[in-house]
Protein backbone atom coordinates (compact mmCIF):
# COMPACT_ATOMS: atom_id res chain seq x y z
CA UNK A 1 0.00 0.00 0.00
CA UNK A 2 0.69 3.85 -0.61
CA UNK A 3 2.28 4.98 2.53
CA UNK A 4 3.44 8.64 4.09
CA UNK A 5 7.44 7.76 3.41
CA UNK A 6 6.30 7.66 -0.31
CA UNK A 7 5.50 11.10 -0.82
CA UNK A 8 8.66 12.58 -2.33
CA UNK A 9 9.84 15.59 -4.25
CA UNK A 10 11.68 18.91 -3.37
CA UNK A 11 9.36 19.41 -0.52
CA UNK A 12 9.00 15.79 0.37
CA UNK A 13 10.70 15.98 3.93
CA UNK A 14 7.63 18.68 4.76
CA UNK A 15 4.85 16.37 3.46
CA UNK A 16 6.10 13.24 4.46
CA UNK A 17 6.23 15.33 8.45
CA UNK A 18 2.74 15.99 7.83
CA UNK A 19 1.61 13.11 5.98
CA UNK A 20 2.44 10.68 9.30
CA UNK A 21 0.77 13.35 11.07
CA UNK A 22 -2.42 14.09 9.64
CA UNK A 23 -2.84 10.49 7.66
CA UNK A 24 -3.27 7.77 9.99
CA UNK A 25 -6.00 9.04 12.40
CA UNK A 26 -7.80 10.47 9.09
CA UNK A 27 -8.07 6.98 7.71
CA UNK A 28 -8.45 4.90 11.10
CA UNK A 29 -11.22 7.34 10.68
CA UNK A 30 -12.36 6.63 7.37
CA UNK A 31 -12.68 3.32 7.65
CA UNK A 32 -15.32 3.60 10.34
CA UNK A 33 -17.09 5.19 8.71
CA UNK A 34 -17.09 2.45 5.77
CA UNK A 35 -17.31 0.02 8.34
CA UNK A 36 -21.64 1.14 8.86
CA UNK A 37 -21.83 0.11 5.15
CA UNK A 38 -20.34 -2.87 5.65
CA UNK A 39 -22.58 -3.76 8.15
CA UNK A 40 -25.76 -3.14 6.96
CA UNK A 41 -25.33 -5.25 4.37
CA UNK A 42 -24.09 -8.15 6.68
CA UNK A 43 -27.45 -7.32 8.51
CA UNK A 44 -29.24 -7.88 5.91
CA UNK A 45 -30.55 -11.22 6.58
CA UNK A 46 -31.25 -11.50 9.78
CA UNK A 47 -32.25 -8.21 9.93
CA UNK A 48 -34.71 -8.81 7.40
CA UNK A 49 -35.97 -11.74 9.61
CA UNK A 50 -36.15 -10.15 12.82
CA UNK A 51 -38.34 -7.44 11.35
CA UNK A 52 -40.00 -9.10 8.21
CA UNK A 53 -38.98 -6.50 5.92
CA UNK A 54 -39.09 -6.93 2.13
CA UNK A 55 -36.20 -6.48 -0.71
CA UNK A 56 -37.55 -3.01 -1.49
CA UNK A 57 -38.19 -1.57 2.53
CA UNK A 58 -34.41 -3.06 3.49
CA UNK A 59 -33.36 -0.90 0.09
CA UNK A 60 -35.26 1.80 1.53
CA UNK A 61 -34.06 1.49 5.00
CA UNK A 62 -30.43 1.55 3.74
CA UNK A 63 -31.38 4.48 1.70
CA UNK A 64 -32.71 6.88 4.20
CA UNK A 65 -29.30 6.87 5.98
CA UNK A 66 -28.27 8.60 2.30
CA UNK A 67 -31.20 10.77 2.52
CA UNK A 68 -30.28 12.06 6.09
CA UNK A 69 -26.48 12.53 4.69
CA UNK A 70 -27.83 14.72 1.87
CA UNK A 71 -29.94 16.94 3.76
CA UNK A 72 -27.14 18.00 6.03
CA UNK A 73 -24.47 17.59 3.77
CA UNK A 74 -24.02 21.17 2.81
CA UNK A 75 -24.87 22.93 5.99
CA UNK A 76 -22.16 20.86 8.04
CA UNK A 77 -19.30 21.01 5.58
CA UNK A 78 -20.01 24.97 5.86
CA UNK A 79 -20.21 24.70 9.66
CA UNK A 80 -16.93 22.92 8.99
CA UNK A 81 -15.36 25.78 7.70
CA UNK A 82 -16.00 28.14 9.89
CA UNK A 83 -15.21 26.51 12.92
CA UNK A 84 -12.49 24.41 11.55
CA UNK A 85 -12.18 21.00 10.94
CA UNK A 86 -11.02 19.64 13.97
CA UNK A 87 -13.69 20.68 16.27
CA UNK A 88 -16.38 19.79 13.62
CA UNK A 89 -14.55 16.27 12.41
CA UNK A 90 -14.36 15.22 15.99
CA UNK A 91 -18.35 16.60 16.63
CA UNK A 92 -19.35 14.18 13.86
CA UNK A 93 -17.51 11.15 15.11
CA UNK A 94 -18.76 11.19 18.34
CA UNK A 95 -22.48 11.97 17.19
CA UNK A 96 -22.69 9.42 14.68
CA UNK A 97 -20.43 6.34 17.05
CA UNK A 98 -23.72 7.20 19.64
CA UNK A 99 -26.54 6.78 16.73
CA UNK A 100 -24.94 3.87 14.80
CA UNK A 101 -24.45 1.97 18.43
CA UNK A 102 -27.54 2.66 18.97
CA UNK A 103 -28.48 0.44 16.37
CA UNK A 104 -28.31 -2.54 19.15
CA UNK A 105 -31.67 -1.57 20.55
CA UNK A 106 -33.78 -1.38 16.85
CA UNK A 107 -37.11 -3.88 17.56
CA UNK A 108 -39.10 -2.55 14.82
CA UNK A 109 -39.08 -1.48 11.00
CA UNK A 110 -40.19 1.95 11.63
CA UNK A 111 -37.38 2.28 14.35
CA UNK A 112 -34.86 1.15 11.62
CA UNK A 113 -36.19 3.50 9.38
CA UNK A 114 -35.67 6.58 11.57
CA UNK A 115 -32.59 5.80 13.21
CA UNK A 116 -31.08 5.09 9.89
CA UNK A 117 -31.86 8.75 9.09
CA UNK A 118 -30.30 9.87 12.26
CA UNK A 119 -26.82 8.27 11.65
CA UNK A 120 -27.29 9.72 7.92
CA UNK A 121 -27.76 13.22 9.28
CA UNK A 122 -24.83 12.88 12.15
CA UNK A 123 -22.03 11.59 9.48
CA UNK A 124 -22.66 13.92 6.96
CA UNK A 125 -20.21 16.38 6.08
CA UNK A 126 -17.89 13.58 7.31
CA UNK A 127 -16.21 12.49 3.94
CA UNK A 128 -16.23 16.01 2.31
CA UNK A 129 -14.56 17.92 5.47
CA UNK A 130 -11.59 15.45 5.37
CA UNK A 131 -11.49 16.05 1.51
CA UNK A 132 -11.41 19.62 2.17
CA UNK A 133 -8.87 18.96 5.43
CA UNK A 134 -6.24 17.93 2.94
CA UNK A 135 -6.42 20.27 0.38
CA UNK A 136 -5.26 22.92 3.31
CA UNK A 137 -2.22 20.42 3.81
CA UNK A 138 -1.10 19.09 1.15
CA UNK A 139 0.32 20.47 -2.39
CA UNK A 140 -1.85 19.69 -5.58
CA UNK A 141 0.57 17.87 -7.14
CA UNK A 142 0.16 15.10 -3.84
CA UNK A 143 -3.43 14.94 -4.21
CA UNK A 144 -3.56 11.70 -6.19
CA UNK A 145 -1.76 10.02 -3.80
CA UNK A 146 -2.91 11.46 -0.62
CA UNK A 147 -6.50 10.89 -1.69
CA UNK A 148 -6.04 7.19 -2.81
CA UNK A 149 -4.43 6.73 0.97
CA UNK A 150 -7.47 8.32 2.43
CA UNK A 151 -10.00 5.65 0.38
CA UNK A 152 -7.60 3.09 0.76
CA UNK A 153 -9.09 3.12 4.16
CA UNK A 154 -12.84 2.30 2.83
CA UNK A 155 -11.00 -0.83 0.92
CA UNK A 156 -9.35 -1.80 4.21
CA UNK A 157 -13.24 -1.27 5.74
CA UNK A 158 -13.97 -3.79 3.10
CA UNK A 159 -11.40 -6.30 3.42
CA UNK A 160 -11.01 -6.56 7.45
CA UNK A 161 -14.68 -5.63 7.89
CA UNK A 162 -16.28 -8.20 5.78
CA UNK A 163 -14.54 -10.93 7.36
CA UNK A 164 -15.62 -9.48 10.64
CA UNK A 165 -18.59 -8.38 10.10
CA UNK A 166 -19.57 -12.66 9.34
CA UNK A 167 -17.33 -13.58 12.69
CA UNK A 168 -19.53 -11.57 14.45
CA UNK A 169 -22.74 -12.69 13.13
CA UNK A 170 -21.34 -16.50 13.40
CA UNK A 171 -20.06 -16.42 16.97
CA UNK A 172 -21.72 -13.37 18.66
CA UNK A 173 -25.47 -14.03 17.98
CA UNK A 174 -27.45 -14.58 20.97
CA UNK A 175 -24.60 -13.46 23.66
CA UNK A 176 -25.89 -11.69 26.19
CA UNK A 177 -28.84 -12.52 24.71
CA UNK A 178 -28.76 -9.92 21.55
CA UNK A 179 -28.66 -11.01 18.32
CA UNK A 180 -25.80 -11.01 16.71
CA UNK A 181 -26.75 -8.16 14.33
CA UNK A 182 -27.30 -5.49 17.23
CA UNK A 183 -23.65 -6.61 18.44
CA UNK A 184 -22.48 -5.74 14.86
CA UNK A 185 -23.71 -2.31 14.91
CA UNK A 186 -22.49 -1.64 18.79
CA UNK A 187 -18.53 -2.80 18.00
CA UNK A 188 -18.89 -0.52 14.68
CA UNK A 189 -19.87 2.35 17.03
CA UNK A 190 -18.18 2.49 20.30
CA UNK A 191 -14.69 3.05 18.57
CA UNK A 192 -15.98 6.49 17.21
CA UNK A 193 -16.42 8.02 19.84
CA UNK A 194 -12.91 7.53 21.15
CA UNK A 195 -11.54 8.59 18.05
CA UNK A 196 -13.39 11.47 17.59
CA UNK A 197 -12.10 12.47 20.97
CA UNK A 198 -8.65 11.84 19.53
CA UNK A 199 -9.39 13.91 16.65
CA UNK A 200 -9.61 17.01 18.31
CA UNK A 201 -6.86 16.60 20.61
CA UNK A 202 -4.58 15.35 17.76
CA UNK A 203 -5.10 17.91 14.51
CA UNK A 204 -4.72 21.16 14.10
CA UNK A 205 -6.81 23.30 11.79
CA UNK A 206 -4.39 25.15 9.64
CA UNK A 207 -0.85 25.03 8.24
CA UNK A 208 -0.28 27.99 10.94
CA UNK A 209 -1.37 26.37 13.78
CA UNK A 210 1.31 23.53 13.55
CA UNK A 211 4.00 24.06 16.36
CA UNK A 212 4.91 20.43 15.18
CA UNK A 213 6.40 22.36 11.91
CA UNK A 214 9.15 24.74 12.26
CA UNK A 215 8.11 28.48 10.99
CA UNK A 216 10.57 27.60 7.94
CA UNK A 217 8.23 24.26 6.87
CA UNK A 218 5.34 25.76 7.43
CA UNK A 219 6.09 29.01 5.28
CA UNK A 220 7.25 26.64 2.26
CA UNK A 221 4.31 24.52 2.87
CA UNK A 222 1.72 27.36 2.93
CA UNK A 223 3.84 28.73 -0.19
CA UNK A 224 3.13 25.33 -2.47
CA UNK A 225 0.01 24.71 -1.72
CA UNK A 226 -0.84 28.43 -2.67
CA UNK A 227 1.42 28.24 -5.84
CA UNK A 228 -0.23 25.32 -7.49
CA UNK A 229 -4.00 26.42 -6.35
CA UNK A 230 -4.18 27.59 -10.44
CA UNK A 231 -7.47 29.73 -11.41
CA UNK A 232 -9.31 27.94 -9.08
CA UNK A 233 -8.41 30.53 -6.06
CA UNK A 234 -10.40 32.91 -7.68
CA UNK A 235 -13.88 31.38 -6.43
CA UNK A 236 -14.39 31.88 -2.86
CA UNK A 237 -17.92 31.13 -2.49
CA UNK A 238 -20.46 28.18 -3.05
CA UNK A 239 -22.62 30.62 -5.53
CA UNK A 240 -19.32 31.05 -7.08
CA UNK A 241 -18.68 27.34 -7.11
CA UNK A 242 -22.05 26.44 -8.60
CA UNK A 243 -21.19 29.50 -11.78
CA UNK A 244 -17.94 27.29 -12.36
CA UNK A 245 -18.48 26.00 -15.70
CA UNK A 246 -18.48 21.81 -15.20
CA UNK A 247 -19.16 21.99 -11.15
CA UNK A 248 -22.64 20.54 -12.13
CA UNK A 249 -21.65 18.04 -14.27
CA UNK A 250 -19.15 16.46 -11.27
CA UNK A 251 -21.87 16.23 -9.35
CA UNK A 252 -23.76 14.09 -11.53
CA UNK A 253 -20.63 12.10 -12.98
CA UNK A 254 -19.82 11.35 -8.97
CA UNK A 255 -24.04 10.45 -8.70
CA UNK A 256 -22.99 7.63 -10.97
CA UNK A 257 -20.17 6.77 -9.72
CA UNK A 258 -21.77 6.38 -6.59
CA UNK A 259 -24.66 4.47 -7.96
CA UNK A 260 -22.09 1.52 -9.02
CA UNK A 261 -20.48 1.66 -5.51
CA UNK A 262 -23.78 1.45 -3.47
CA UNK A 263 -24.42 -1.94 -5.45
CA UNK A 264 -21.47 -3.10 -4.60
CA UNK A 265 -21.51 -2.08 -0.73
CA UNK A 266 -25.08 -3.09 -0.15
CA UNK A 267 -25.68 -6.02 -2.44
CA UNK A 268 -22.01 -8.04 -2.40
CA UNK A 269 -22.84 -10.46 0.27
CA UNK A 270 -26.13 -11.30 -0.97
CA UNK A 271 -24.91 -11.74 -4.45
CA UNK A 272 -22.70 -14.16 -2.98
CA UNK A 273 -25.12 -15.93 -0.82
CA UNK A 274 -27.29 -16.39 -3.65
CA UNK A 275 -24.76 -17.48 -6.06
CA UNK A 276 -24.31 -20.93 -3.39
CA UNK A 277 -22.15 -19.91 -0.12
CA UNK A 278 -24.08 -20.10 2.49
CA UNK A 279 -21.75 -19.89 5.49
CA UNK A 280 -21.31 -16.10 7.15
CA UNK A 281 -17.72 -16.72 7.50
CA UNK A 282 -16.99 -18.07 3.97
CA UNK A 283 -19.34 -14.89 2.60
CA UNK A 284 -17.07 -12.64 4.70
CA UNK A 285 -13.92 -13.38 3.30
CA UNK A 286 -15.42 -13.72 -0.26
CA UNK A 287 -16.81 -9.99 0.21
CA UNK A 288 -13.02 -8.94 0.97
CA UNK A 289 -12.07 -9.56 -2.32
CA UNK A 290 -13.24 -6.48 -4.24
CA UNK A 291 -12.16 -4.15 -1.98
CA UNK A 292 -8.42 -5.63 -2.04
CA UNK A 293 -8.55 -5.56 -5.79
CA UNK A 294 -9.53 -1.52 -4.88
CA UNK A 295 -6.91 -1.19 -2.63
CA UNK A 296 -4.21 -2.53 -5.01
CA UNK A 297 -6.16 -0.47 -8.27
CA UNK A 298 -6.35 2.85 -5.88
CA UNK A 299 -2.11 2.27 -4.89
CA UNK A 300 -1.27 2.03 -8.68
CA UNK A 301 -3.92 4.28 -10.09
CA UNK A 302 -2.92 7.11 -7.19
CA UNK A 303 0.63 6.84 -8.12
CA UNK A 304 0.48 6.94 -11.70
CA UNK A 305 -2.22 9.77 -11.72
CA UNK A 306 0.36 11.98 -9.57
CA UNK A 307 3.46 10.65 -12.18
CA UNK A 308 1.70 11.78 -14.98
CA UNK A 309 -0.55 14.76 -13.77
CA UNK A 310 -3.32 13.32 -15.76
CA UNK A 311 -7.10 12.13 -13.40
CA UNK A 312 -9.74 12.40 -15.74
CA UNK A 313 -8.50 9.72 -17.83
CA UNK A 314 -7.82 7.57 -15.19
CA UNK A 315 -11.81 8.16 -13.85
CA UNK A 316 -12.53 6.82 -17.68
CA UNK A 317 -10.77 3.60 -17.81
CA UNK A 318 -11.66 2.62 -13.72
CA UNK A 319 -15.58 3.21 -15.10
CA UNK A 320 -15.38 1.04 -17.54
CA UNK A 321 -13.89 -1.69 -15.99
CA UNK A 322 -16.41 -1.00 -12.86
CA UNK A 323 -19.18 -1.50 -16.01
CA UNK A 324 -17.24 -5.11 -16.90
CA UNK A 325 -17.70 -6.20 -13.40
CA UNK A 326 -20.78 -5.52 -13.25
CA UNK A 327 -22.06 -7.08 -16.94
CA UNK A 328 -19.60 -10.04 -15.72
CA UNK A 329 -21.27 -11.09 -12.41
CA UNK A 330 -25.07 -10.42 -14.02
CA UNK A 331 -23.59 -13.50 -16.34
CA UNK A 332 -21.85 -15.47 -13.73
CA UNK A 333 -24.76 -14.86 -10.85
CA UNK A 334 -24.76 -18.38 -9.93
CA UNK A 335 -21.47 -19.55 -10.15
CA UNK A 336 -19.68 -18.73 -6.90
CA UNK A 337 -15.91 -18.95 -8.25
CA UNK A 338 -16.56 -16.74 -11.31
CA UNK A 339 -18.79 -14.47 -9.75
CA UNK A 340 -16.11 -13.47 -6.96
CA UNK A 341 -13.61 -12.67 -10.11
CA UNK A 342 -16.55 -10.69 -11.59
CA UNK A 343 -16.70 -8.53 -8.10
CA UNK A 344 -12.85 -8.53 -8.11
CA UNK A 345 -12.83 -6.46 -11.11
CA UNK A 346 -16.21 -4.34 -10.02
CA UNK A 347 -13.81 -3.40 -7.00
CA UNK A 348 -11.22 -2.48 -8.75
CA UNK A 349 -12.64 -0.30 -11.26
CA UNK A 350 -15.32 0.98 -8.40
CA UNK A 351 -13.68 1.27 -5.32
CA UNK A 352 -10.32 2.81 -6.95
CA UNK A 353 -12.47 5.62 -9.21
CA UNK A 354 -14.02 7.18 -5.88
CA UNK A 355 -10.35 8.67 -5.14
CA UNK A 356 -8.97 9.14 -8.47
CA UNK A 357 -12.37 11.40 -9.07
CA UNK A 358 -11.38 13.32 -5.72
CA UNK A 359 -8.53 14.81 -7.67
CA UNK A 360 -10.63 16.65 -10.16
CA UNK A 361 -12.76 19.19 -7.76
CA UNK A 362 -9.69 20.99 -6.01
CA UNK A 363 -8.95 22.01 -9.96
CA UNK A 364 -11.71 23.84 -10.08
CA UNK A 365 -12.65 25.91 -6.86
CA UNK A 366 -10.57 26.57 -3.55
CA UNK A 367 -11.78 28.50 -0.29
CA UNK A 368 -14.98 28.79 1.07
CA UNK A 369 -16.21 27.30 -2.60
CA UNK A 370 -13.95 24.12 -1.81
CA UNK A 371 -15.77 23.77 1.36
CA UNK A 372 -19.42 24.38 0.35
CA UNK A 373 -18.61 22.85 -3.26
CA UNK A 374 -17.06 19.64 -2.56
CA UNK A 375 -19.92 19.12 0.09
CA UNK A 376 -22.68 19.98 -2.82
CA UNK A 377 -20.73 17.41 -5.63
CA UNK A 378 -20.32 14.67 -2.71
CA UNK A 379 -24.22 15.75 -2.09
CA UNK A 380 -25.38 15.24 -5.75
CA UNK A 381 -23.51 12.03 -5.91
CA UNK A 382 -24.38 10.77 -2.47
CA UNK A 383 -28.33 10.70 -4.12
CA UNK A 384 -27.04 7.19 -5.79
CA UNK A 385 -26.87 6.04 -2.27
CA UNK A 386 -30.65 6.54 -2.09
CA UNK A 387 -31.19 5.53 -5.87
CA UNK A 388 -29.04 2.56 -5.87
CA UNK A 389 -30.10 0.28 -2.87
CA UNK A 390 -34.24 0.89 -3.64
CA UNK A 391 -33.62 0.19 -7.42
CA UNK A 392 -31.82 -2.98 -7.10
CA UNK A 393 -34.11 -3.91 -3.85
CA UNK A 394 -37.61 -2.96 -6.27
CA UNK A 395 -36.24 -5.17 -9.21
CA UNK A 396 -35.27 -7.88 -7.19
CA UNK A 397 -38.84 -7.94 -5.75
CA UNK A 398 -40.36 -7.61 -9.33
CA UNK A 399 -38.05 -9.99 -10.98
CA UNK A 400 -36.88 -12.65 -8.23
CA UNK A 401 -33.32 -11.81 -9.14
CA UNK A 402 -30.68 -8.91 -9.05
CA UNK A 403 -28.97 -9.99 -12.34
CA UNK A 404 -31.24 -7.17 -14.30
CA UNK A 405 -29.97 -4.44 -11.63
CA UNK A 406 -26.80 -5.15 -12.44
CA UNK A 407 -27.00 -4.69 -16.06
CA UNK A 408 -28.93 -1.37 -14.98
CA UNK A 409 -25.92 -0.86 -12.98
CA UNK A 410 -22.87 -1.71 -15.78
CA UNK A 411 -25.16 0.93 -18.16
CA UNK A 412 -24.83 3.33 -15.83
CA UNK A 413 -21.12 2.85 -15.16
CA UNK A 414 -21.02 3.20 -19.18
CA UNK A 415 -23.13 6.21 -19.64
CA UNK A 416 -21.01 7.69 -16.47
CA UNK A 417 -17.43 7.21 -18.59
CA UNK A 418 -19.10 8.42 -21.44
CA UNK A 419 -19.59 11.86 -19.95
CA UNK A 420 -16.43 12.26 -18.88
CA UNK A 421 -14.95 11.48 -22.04
CA UNK A 422 -16.47 14.05 -23.73
CA UNK A 423 -16.91 16.60 -21.08
CA UNK A 424 -14.54 18.58 -18.79
CA UNK A 425 -12.01 19.00 -20.94
CA UNK A 426 -10.70 22.13 -19.46
CA UNK A 427 -9.64 20.30 -16.11
CA UNK A 428 -7.64 17.40 -17.78
CA UNK A 429 -4.47 19.19 -18.14
CA UNK A 430 -1.82 17.88 -16.02
CA UNK A 431 -0.59 19.44 -12.50
CA UNK A 432 2.96 18.23 -12.25
CA UNK A 433 5.09 18.35 -9.68
CA UNK A 434 7.39 21.22 -10.09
Amino acid sequence: MATPTSLLDDDGAIVRKVAWRIMPLIMVCYLFAFFDRINISFAKFALQSDLGLSDTAYGFGAGLFVVGYVLFEVPSNLMLYKVGARRWIARIMVSWGVATALMMFVQTEWQFYALRFVIGAMEAGFAPGVLFYLTLWFPAAHRGRVTSMLFLASAFAGLFGAPAAGLVLAHFDGLLGMAGWHWLFLVGGLPCIALGLLVFVRLDDRIADAHWLTPDERTRLSQRIAEQGGAAGAHGSLLDALKTPGFLMLGLIYFLIQVASYGLNFWAPHLIRASGSTDPTAIGLLTAVPYLCGAIAMVVVGRLSDRSGERRRFVIALLLLAAIGFFAAGLFDHHTDLLVLALAVMGAGVIASIPAFWALPPKLVSGAAAAGGIALINTLGQLGGIVSPVMVGRIKDLSGSTTPALYVIGALALLCAALLALSLIHISEPTRQE
